[in-house]
């Protein structure tokens, strides 16, 4: 039996919220491949059914982020399972929106739902990094993770959920590599930066000389003192 736990904090105010993509996966998978309905129980919402001919406990913690090792951990010890029996879904400011990358255990990078499940259940468990990017400012970390889903994230945020619940059976069968082409492949190009992006500098020359605007050549005088001087120094055109 494997557990499939996806992190985010209850109650309709936080659905839409960027922290709360690992639910949106466990709920992805939920209505993919007909799961039992959902029931409470270990302080979490459950559902059991079958991925790769593989039993499978979807699980959804109830008890807030912080304190999501209290519900995995319960399930765990109540099935006799082990680390290696427990996959994370979860939302990942490191990496860049519609990305997925799974990994083997490893730090909680300030995440306080894994922080919360390697005291609870131990690190060596299969971790299912979600990207949300990182909003470029420290300062701004905790609204943009406690914020909804801009509507331009739709486009790759709905065939994202959709890869991960279509390709789970391969993280049950333990082909991470297969399931992160796959989910790769299913978002390609749907995140790019939508027509702001800088051109590039050219060959030679520095981004900020780029960036500043091209002063117009200054008139050449036709007489005078400085009309002298040039044709002094460069010849008199014919």
């Amino acid at each position: 039996m494997l557990l499939i736990a996806g992190l985010g904090n209850p109650g309709r105010q936080y659905e839409n919220y960027r922290h709360n993509v690992g639910f949106m996966a466990a709920d992805a998978i939920f209505r993919r491949h007909s799961f039992s309905p959902w029931s409470k129980k270990f302080s979490a919402l459950v559902s059991e059914g079958r991925l790769g001919g593989e039993k499978v406990l979807l699980i959804k913690p109830q008890t807030y982020m912080n304190l999501s090792g209290q519900a995995v951990g319960e399930a765990m010890r109540f099935y006799k399972l082990t680390p290696a029996d427990l996959i994370v879904l979860y939302d990942e400011l490191d990496l860049a929106p519609a990305k997925v990358r799974v990994k083997v255990g490893g730090g909680a990078g300030g995440h306080n739902g894994i922080k919360s499940i390697d005291a609870h259940c131990g690190k060596d468990y299969r971790r299912v990094r979600i990207g949300i990017g990182h909003p470029g400012d420290k300062a701004r970390v905790t609204g943009h993770v406690l914020g909804d889903f801009a509507k331009a994230d739709q486009a790759w945020l709905e065939p994202l959920l959709e890869a991960i619940a279509d390709n789970a059976e391969m993280l049950v069968k333990g082909d991470d590599s297969g399931f992160m082409n796959k989910v790769s492949l299913a978002v390609k190009g749907k995140a790019e930066p939508a027509g702001n992006e800088r051109k590039p500098a050219a060959k030679g020359q520095s981004h900020i000389r780029q960036a500043r605007p091209q002063k117009p050549a200054a008139p050449v005088p036709e007489s005078g003192p400085m009309a002298a001087m040039l044709k002094k120094l460069f010849g008199e055109k014919k």
